[in-house]
């Protein structure tokens, strides 16, 4: 009886120790996190406002900045992105198109304006069509570097982002990029876009990247992401290209889903009914 009574009191010591170590490194995860999101919200803080003009915004087909009307089509698009993120583990979203002209960076921005409106999500938003810079353009900036600055390590993206609001930030170019291809599928592009996500713990990250068919740069750079949006122009882009385009994305990442994109629609469609009920 005597040597029972000692293992329960030696089992009872043990289970004790367990749980004072279990709840000391539960403690140690939390304070973790707290200073990880602390750092975090200081990078975020730290970051050089952008400075947009509605005119300039407005004739780029900006339209989502204040939300309305105009900006219900890419609220949706938001809201779906959000919904498939979360389903799947996704955080890198490439936005891409088969051809040119779809609208493909004026998406992208509509996007993120869209996602700026939403105060519990942080967006890092990318400019990666280097050869173009079309976000750039569409958002009226003349940034002080490019992204290939950044990634290959002469800039610090905390010195260089633009941030809107509390949570929308910027990856923007001052002109064109020479081995934009190059740069996009080199090892050290994975490293920094590691390393921003790892100082900015965004929600999303978003990059506008060149149409499938006119450049490489997306065959080398798409391994890079979690999934990719293809945007398609109504009545302008074929049935083929898209599924080309499709099966290309399909080979390397996650294929989220197809926008249709300059679609004629009656003014029903988002205009009476949105915010009605």
């Amino acid at each position: 009886m005597e040597r029972l009574q000692q293992a329960i009191e030696k089992a009872r010591a043990q289970r004790e120790k367990g749980a004072g170590t279990v709840a000391k490194t539960t403690a140690t995860k939390t304070r973790a996190k707290t200073t990880k999101a602390s750092a975090s919200t200081q990078a975020w803080q730290a970051l050089a406002p952008i400075k947009i003009t509605r005119p300039k915004l407005q004739k780029s087909r900006i339209v989502s900045v204040e939300g309305g009307p105009e900006a219900a089509p890419f609220d949706m698009l938001r809201t779906k992105v959000l919904h498939q993120a979360a389903t799947n583990g996704w955080k890198r979203v490439a936005i891409t198109s088969p051809d040119s002209n779809t609208g493909k960076s004026v998406t992208t921005g509509n996007l993120a304006f869209c996602l700026a409106r939403q105060p519990d999500i942080k967006t890092l938003v990318f400019d990666f069509d280097l050869r173009r810079i079309g976000l750039t353009k569409a958002l009226g900036q003349t940034p002080g570097h490019n992204m290939a600055d950044i990634l290959e390590g002469r800039v610090q993206f905390r010195d260089h982002a633009l941030r809107y609001g509390e949570g929308v930030a910027f990856g923007l170019n001052n002109g064109p990029v020479r081995h934009s291809s190059e740069i996009l599928q080199s090892k050290k592009t994975a490293e920094v876009l590691d390393a921003i996500e790892e100082e900015f713990a965004p929600d999303i990250m978003i990059f506008d990247l060149p149409p499938m068919m006119a450049t490489d740069d997306n065959f080398g750079f798409l391994k890079y992401v979690d999934c990719a949006l293809i945007v398609a122009g109504a009545e302008k882009t074929s049935l083929d290209k898209i599924d080309v385009a499709e099966r290309q994305v399909a080979e390397i990442t996650n294929v989220m889903g197809i926008v249709l994109n300059k679609c004629r629609y009656f003014d029903g469609a988002y205009g009476y009914e949105y915010g009605y009920y």
